[in-house]
């Protein structure tokens, strides 16, 4: 059908009249001019996109209409302009790709309709890890390690980009996605199929919310909905609330952007922004540059909303032109934006929409602060660290607490490390790593990062050998800034090499610690520390052996590091002692704003953009002489331990099957609050005695090939034996944390997976039992796979974090959820009993449903489909056996 507004579109320049756009201030409606600028994205798209079928002229009224909608719970349709994923979502998404055109093609369909509709990037950023570092060829090392690991991954991956059209690799080496997508894939508005149009985005990384400091909208969502956005549906989404953030305020001259984001963090943890957006506004914003907005950005899946929208104004104009883009296409986007009323003026607060409530930070009360020990959220003054470690160290075992015996605090474990005798105790530092794009993509910090290095080293102070020290920077640019600002040597001498550029150790790819050092920590069970300048340090994600994480600004990563412990009173304890006696305290080497910002406005420049991106996808010459197969259908290899068919359409018939009522399902599992994706499909290293492990050495290999979860997400296989294998999992059946859990039945204590093939064989249905904030974390789609597959048919929690969700939705697997001011407590409920969920036959969004026990007790909880369109592909048992029936039809 024709669209029903087309008589707003109109030549954005009458010379050029084949370039068009959708005029949306001739809509001629009070209200636009009212929407939250984040708002008025979701409704261009809509009126673009209105064909009275998939978007309807309804859908564009609710968007309109979105100040009395928003609290409706009203659906809308949302079509990205396009779609990112990085490898270790990428490769399943990929993986599922190819099994799709296998089952359309066994349904009598044409495998080829299988093909990316929405444009695709997909940036390899997550394979590579620190295997080598403090080396001058540590980054050599690393990278010829991570093509050895990982050369079946990287040759599919490659048969995938010549296999499906609208799909572009950005080869292993180039850096982060969301740096990546920052400084080069991003459009801010896009010039497509004759059309200009707002630049919008969805990612299979819940951190692809960093774009939106830039003004693109995006945000995070499971690789399996993103699969079905690539083929050309829309996301279905209830239309959000929208918190808006004023900034106000100058930040103090030693605050970094990283304390700006620690302290907001923890702001919109405490307001409740979940599954809200959150948009930015006031003069504040106008003291903060790009870099800055993205830091805050990128952090939003840490403070829990959907998307953190800061609307494109001069300063990102002036962003696009420093970081090479070309300038009259720059021009073109501020010519539309501003024809379509979205280009924003901070210091005025005559374009201050309405938002559904307002919050307020004045940056000058930001102080220095770091946050951890094992959540984002928990935001620590640098000043209050060293107290705050030591009462986590004797608290209660939880988010802040370790439960050390008191006589036990002071503990003190000697060691030798190349020849040399060396202490550690409980709080002492043993991984220092620059990484993660949320820091690296920010010059301000990198910069500070590196002056601090040069006044460490020339006042005489050193990073004792055994601490694991590391800079992985998010793109080429980092580097080439840090040399030539004559900083990155400086950054050597303290163990600070490059390593890699990748996530690395913030997704948990840190690699291995010394075995003496792996020796002391276990030998006096202490609580040893990571710090990084990441968005994540939940427990079990940064390295099996460091119980405390904490995230902070690189400066810091660095002084830490030099300290060698967070035991440390900043303000009244050097740092260190040089060789001539003197005491060196942070004071003395923490660089000044000014001095940072007149080094990044010399050295931070175009040229610099253009080189590296102008050759980013041919750069790599590893990747460039990999042989990929040229069919397109996959030729899958049954000897391969990476990439394997997925048994999901195993049996799919073009018919629907009824959903049946859970009979008599068995708990396998029951948790507490805030069990994240890390917890239920870890992302790092493959524990020696796990079932993966067992698995892979049936296969033939040994412990050094076993490579990482993350890297083996294109194998069912391993990741099924994976799921809930983290070994800092707290199963409320089992007095101690591991992977474990209890076989009913027989009364035995098993691995999860076992556990389960147990229930499986037996023909019994499994559900889990949650806390609050179920799936907190990475957009993590086997977090929802591998639980589908060990055969869990329902989740029943207090509440969900948004995307893990959707991805349980996606899998056909039923989020359940307490009536409000209910939970297993006020029930009951012990986990041991047996669950039967009445599934009705006529299913609405949201219905009430009744679970039995078959202790005789009775109760109800809330079906989490929220919408019509996650009910259909619940009748179809997902959101991919719903693509294929389409496809194949």
């Amino acid at each position: 059908m024709s669209n029903p507004f087309v008589r707003i579109v109109e030549p954005l320049d009458p010379k050029q009249p084949l370039k068009k756009f959708f005029n949306l201030t001739k809509l001629e409606d009070v209200r636009y001019a009212r929407l939250p600028f984040s708002i008025r994205i979701l409704l261009e798209a809509a009126i673009r996109n209105c064909d009275e079928f998939l978007v309807k002229k309804e859908d564009v009224e609710n968007i309109l209409n979105w100040k009395v909608m928003q609290h409706k719970n009203v659906e809308v349709p949302f079509k990205p302009a396009r779609v990112i994923l990085q490898d270790f979502t990428g490769v399943p998404a990929v993986v599922d790709f190819a099994a799709m055109r296998g089952a359309v093609k066994k349904l009598g369909g044409d495998p080829e309709k299988i093909n990316p509709i929405c444009p695709a990037d997909l940036v390899i950023d997550h394979s590579i890890q620190v295997d080598f570092n403090r080396q001058p060829d540590s980054l050599q090392k690393n990278q010829d390690l991570e093509f050895e690991r990982n050369k079946e991954r990287f040759e599919f991956l490659k048969w995938g980009s010549q296999a499906f059209k609208n799909l572009r690799i950005i080869p292993p080496g180039s850096g982060i996605i969301h740096q990546v997508n920052l400084e080069y894939l991003a459009r801010v508005v896009m010039d497509q199929d004759g059309y200009y149009y707002p630049d919008s985005v969805v990612g299979t990384d819940s951190h692809t919310t960093m774009i939106d400091g830039l003004g693109v909208l995006g945000w995070g969502v499971g690789g399996i909905e993103a699969e079905a956005v690539m083929l050309g549906q829309p996301i279905s989404m209830v239309l959000p609330e929208v918190v808006g953030y004023k900034l106000v305020g100058n930040p103090q001259p030693l605050v970094t952007s990283t304390d700006i984001v620690l302290t907001i963090t923890k702001h919109l943890r405490q307001v409740g922004v979940v599954g809200k957006f959150v948009e930015f506004f006031g003069p504040g914003v106008a003291q903060l540059s790009i870099a800055d907005r993205a830091t805050i950005a990128n952090m939003c899946p840490e403070y829990g909303a959907t998307a953190a929208y800061f609307p494109v104004d001069d300063i990102s104009i002036g962003y696009l032109i420093q970081t090479g883009r070309n300038k009259e296409k720059v021009m073109c986007t501020k010519r539309y934006l501003e024809a379509v009323g979205m280009l924003r003026d901070f210091k005025s607060s005559s374009q201050d929409p309405d938002f559904t409530q307002v919050v307020e930070l004045d940056l000058c009360t930001v102080v220095p602060c770091c946050s951890g020990p094992k959540r984002p959220q928990d935001k620590v003054a640098v000043s209050d660290m060293k107290k705050d470690f030591e009462t986590c160290l004797g608290a209660k075992q939880g988010f802040k607490g370790f439960q050390i015996a008191p006589d036990q605090h002071n503990s003190i474990v000697k060691f030798n490390f190349e020849g040399r005798d060396f202490e550690l105790a409980h709080g002492s530092v043993v991984i220092a790593a620059i990484t993660s794009c949320t820091n690296t993509s920010n010059p301000s910090v990198m910069l500070g990062a590196g002056l601090l290095a040069k006044k460490a080293v020339e006042a005489g102070l050193t990073v004792k050998p055994y601490i694991k020290t590391s800079l992985s920077p998010g793109s080429g640019v980092v580097t080439y800034y840090l040399r030539e600002s004559g900083v990155m040597h400086y950054l050597s001498q303290l163990g600070f090499d490059v390593v890699g550029y990748g996530c690395m150790t913030c997704i948990g790819n840190s690699g291995p610690l010394p075995e003496s050092v792996v020796e002391a920590i276990t030998q006096g069970d202490l609580v040893a520390v990571g710090v990084l300048s990441g968005n994540r340090n939940f427990e079990g994600r940064v390295h099996p052996n460091t119980r405390a994480n904490y995230l902070a600004s690189p400066p810091l990563v660095i002084a830490y590091a030099i300290a060698g412990t967070i035991r440390i009173d900043f303000e009244k304890e050097p740092l260190g002692i040089n060789a001539s006696g003197k005491k060196i305290f942070l004071k003395d080497i923490w660089p000044t704003r000014n001095e940072i910002q007149a080094v990044e406005r010399q050295f931070v420049i175009p040229g610099m953009f253009k080189e590296v991106y102008e050759k980013i996808e041919t750069v790599n010459k590893a990747w460039n002489a990999l042989d990929a197969p040229s069919d397109k259908l996959y030729t899958w290899n049954p000897k391969s331990t990476y990439i394997k068919s997925p048994p999901f359409f195993d049996g799919l018939t073009l018919a629907l099957q009824t959903p049946k009522t859970i009979e008599d399902a068995y708990v396998l599992l029951s948790f507490g609050d805030s069990v994240t994706t890390d917890h239920i499909s870890p992302a790092g290293n493959i524990a020696r005695n796990s079932p993966a492990a067992r698995y892979l050495t049936s296969r033939g290999l040994t412990p050094r090939e076993f490579n990482s979860y993350g890297s083996r997400r294109g194998n069912d296989a391993v990741m099924a034996r994976g799921t809930f294998a983290n070994i800092r999992l707290v199963n409320k059946f089992i007095d101690k944390q591991g992977p474990q859990t209890i076989h009913f039945p027989s009364g035995e204590i098993l691995d999860v997976f076992d556990a389960a093939e147990r229930y499986k064989q037996a023909g019994h249905p499994l559900i889990v039992l949650a806390g609050k904030e179920y799936g907190a974390g990475s957009s993590r789609d086997w977090a929802a796979k591998g639980p589908f597959l060990l055969g869990v048919k329902a989740v029943l929690a207090e509440s969900y974090e948004r995307i893990h969700r959707s991805n349980l939705v996606g899998m056909g697997v039923i989020p359940l959820q307490y009536l409000p001011g209910e939970d297993a407590g006020t029930l009951g409920l012990t986990g041991r009993e047996r669950y039967t969920i009445i599934i009705p036959e006529k299913l609405k969004p949201q219905m009430n449903v009744q679970i039995k026990l078959n202790t005789g007790k009775a109760f109800h909880a809330i079906m989490r489909f929220d919408t019509d369109v996650e009910l259909t592909y619940f009748h179809n048992g997902g959101i991919l056996n719903y693509m294929i029936r389409k496809m194949a039809s």
